[in-house]
């Protein structure tokens, strides 16, 4: 007898462990189970806010989608100010436009943003083809007027020795503000003259992915980036008119050498491209960093006159 409820006891204990590690095993199912369902779930959310921030965007295409039949107003600068005067833009050659188009889009099929249908334009965007007809120094660069994609000025250094470089024709004047200002004990260190547009679409897309982790659409991550970077070709760096100097902080306005800029700059031909009480104007955030070269007699017209660029051309939108 003993032995039999031994024997009982043992088999109520295995069939106990046996309803144990059942339900053990169906709650871990049911863990996997439901944790996947999470995940379908989840992925199925993400891949339509995609889809939506997509849809956000304005696919504004190429040059072939710009309206080139009328003569566009006196251009803008890269974002920041402009000028009023002798400049008005006129129509640009149609193939010259298509051209444009066709190069853009070739260029943009290589890119390894997400977006790759993008094509050229970006999200409330929609530059006409800057008028290359205008004496060369009063060119205007901006959010309205795109250079050619293939632009590609003539080059040679700013300053002897610092291997930065900017349009050929512009080098020598600042050059020659360089050394005037060196023989007052100041030093125009020049950080970027020259930029490919290259680099500007990798800068610009760069920016936007920044505010797009930080929870922006593309459509509003665009905008928020061209505050502070120029859509690729519409920057005054890709056409090699403009220097960014010594430092790329507000902090710089406080420095003796900005001082010495907003005294001697115009003399030289360059003019503050983007004044701290102009952004509603250049559209961008006030840079004491970056000056542009617009030639002696305009730096001067400029600087008496107290305006940017956009209003000294008439080209204020």
């Amino acid at each position: 007898m003993p032995t039999q409820r031994k024997r009982k006891r043992r088999k109520k204990r295995s069939n106990s462990w046996l309803l144990v590690l059942v339900t053990v095993v169906a709650v871990v199912i049911g863990l996997v189970v439901t944790h996947r369902l999470k995940q379908e779930d989840k992925q199925n959310t993400d891949d339509h806010l995609v889809k939506e921030s997509v849809s956000e965007t304005v696919p504004l295409g190429s040059f072939a989608d710009f309206n080139t039949s009328t003569a566009p107003t006196p251009e803008a600068t890269e974002s920041k100010t402009d000028r009023k005067e002798p400049n008005t833009v006129e129509g640009t050659n149609a193939a010259q436009s298509t051209n444009a188009a066709q190069s853009t889009n070739a260029a943009q099929s290589t890119s390894t943003d997400q977006n790759a249908d993008y094509a050229y334009a970006y999200a409330g965007f929609s530059p006409k083809p800057a008028n290359m007809n205008v004496a060369w120094n009063l060119l205007l660069v901006n959010r309205d007027y795109i250079l050619p994609q293939d632009y590609a000025p003539e080059l040679s250094e700013a300053a002897k020795g610092t291997g930065v470089r900017m349009d050929s024709r512009v080098s020598p004047h600042y050059q020659e503000m360089y050394d005037a200002a060196k023989r007052d004990g100041i030093t125009l260190t020049p950080l970027s003259g020259h930029r490919r547009i290259s680099t500007q679409t990798t800068n610009f897309e760069n920016k936007i992915k920044t505010y797009m982790n930080l929870g922006y659409s593309r459509a509003e991550a665009t905008r928020q980036a061209a505050k502070i970077i120029l859509p690729p070709g519409t920057s005054e760096h890709n056409a090699g008119l403009a220097m960014d100097i010594i430092s790329l902080d507000v902090d710089f306005e406080e420095t003796k050498a900005f001082a010495w800029l907003q005294e001697h700059a115009q003399d030289y031909g360059f003019i503050l491209r983007y004044p701290k009480d102009k952004e509603d104007i250049t559209k961008i955030t006030y840079e004491p960093w970056h000056w542009r070269y617009v030639g002696k007699e305009d730096a001067v017209k400029i600087k008496q006159r107290g305006v940017c660029l956009e209003e000294y051309l008439g080209a204020v939108r």
